[in-house]
This record gives C-alpha cells, structure tokens and sequence, in this order.
C-alpha cells in the first residue's frame, strides 16, 4: 500500500469539521437581501382619520341627529378598511411604529360602526370602556414616537378625545359628548395637516411643511443608503424569529 502524497504547495484544503459536527461554509457571502420600495401609505392614513374624525364630531356634537347614527356609520365603516390596508403596507415598509398605529386606528372604527349599525344594547357604555382602553394604548404610544414628531402630535391629541369619549359613554355626560366631539375636530386638523405635508414631502422629496423629525426619524430621510442599511440583519422579516 502506497502512502498518501501530500498536497501540492497552492492548493487548498477545507478546514477539518469539529467532531459530531458537520462543517457548512460562511453563507454571508452568498446572502442577498432584496428591498421593495413602495410609495408611502401615511397620508392615506392620516387623511382617513381626518374625515372619519369630522363624521363622528359632527354626530356627538347635535350637527346631526340621532337618526343619522346609521349613516354616520356607513360613512366611518370604510375607514376600518383603508386603515388596515395603510397599516399592512407600513408593515411591509418596516416602520413598526406606524404600522401598529393605524392599524389600531382602524381596530377603533369597526367596533364603532358596528354598534351604531346594530344599535346593541349598552353599546355607548361598551364603546366608553373601549375608548379607556385605547386611552391606556395610546398613553403607552407616546413614550415611543417621539422622534416622528407628526405623527406623536396626531396621537397626543388623540389622547384626551379617546378620554372624553370613554368617559361620556361610561357615565352618560352630555357635555363630555359634545367636549370629544370638539376634540374630534382638533384631531382632524392635526391628521390633516400631517397627511398634507408627507403628500408634499413625497411629491417633491424633500421637507416642504415642518414635521418635527428627530433621530433616527430625521436619519431615515435626511441620511444616505448606508444609513438606511445600517443592523438590516437585525430587522424582522430577516433575522430567524421575531
């Protein structure tokens, strides 16, 4: 029997497996990680909230009577629809932030709607208890979306509306409707200028109307690719578990 030759000077050899393991070479040179770009939903969403807002204000403040609640649900009801689509697309952008935002907006609408159309019993009471617990989500929120200041200012003004609504509906107080449903015009203005701002921004890609980004915000718009890049490998959706 011949002895083995050794290797010929240049030639590489594999680094021998550890023992009870088998050996797989380094996949990052090979990985490919593929960005879908998609135009933003954001004033899509804001602009829903602002109209869905102004309904449901005008309703809780007498401008329309009792006998329009279904129609004011009928007019709220597609807002749970447009809302979910904003939040599934924000999803896909990777902005978690706003995607758990409005999808929990339009989580408020379809229950709403749904009590107006059916007129169930203690429904209002229901809806109060609701708008309490939104009122904890949205208080939770805000120590989180500092940096997007527009869209913070959207949901600080949301705050004290989902307060008044909730506890006029727990307690019956008239003059707590008509205070959520002035409130509900407040937050319409804010959305809308918001949703206004980020529809110039996009059109024109740059900052036209001031929205207060900081951070990483202001770092996700002002700053390069690489910055855009930077821990992709962290982010959901690439890295194993969620």
């Amino acid at each position: 029997m011949t002895a083995a030759s050794p290797a010929a000077d240049g030639d590489e050899q594999e680094p021998a497996a550890p023992p009870g393991r088998r050996f797989e070479p380094d996949l990052r040179s090979m990985t490919r990680i593929n960005l879908r770009p998609i135009a933003s939903p954001m004033p899509l969403g804001f602009f829903t909230i602002a109209i869905a807002s102004v309904m449901t204000g005008c309703l809780q403040l007498g401008i329309f009577g009792e006998e329009a609640r279904t129609a004011v649900a009928f007019t709220v009801l597609p807002a749970f629809v447009l809302q979910l689509l904003v939040s599934f697309l924000a999803f896909g952008a990777r902005d978690v932030i706003a995607a758990t935002l409005m999808a929990v907006f339009a989580g408020s609408w379809l229950p709403y709607s749904l009590i107006m159309l059916s007129g169930a019993a203690d429904g209002l009471k229901v809806l109060g208890v609701f708008n309490l617990a939104l009122l904890c989500f949205g208080a939770l929120m805000t120590a989180v979306t500092g940096p997007k200041r527009a869209l913070w200012l959207v949901l600080a003004v949301s705050l004290p509306r989902w307060a008044a609504t909730g506890l006029a509906g727990v307690t019956g107080a008239e003059w707590l409707t008509r205070t959520s449903g002035v409130l509900g015009f407040v937050v319409a203005l804010v959305a809308m200028y918001t949703a206004f701002a980020l529809m110039l921004e996009d059109m024109r890609s740059e900052q036209v109307l001031p929205l207060g980004r900081s951070g990483p915000a202001h770092l996700a718009v002002e700053g390069d690719l690489a910055v855009q890049l930077r821990n992709l490998e962290r982010q959901a959706g690439v890295r194993r578990t969620l």
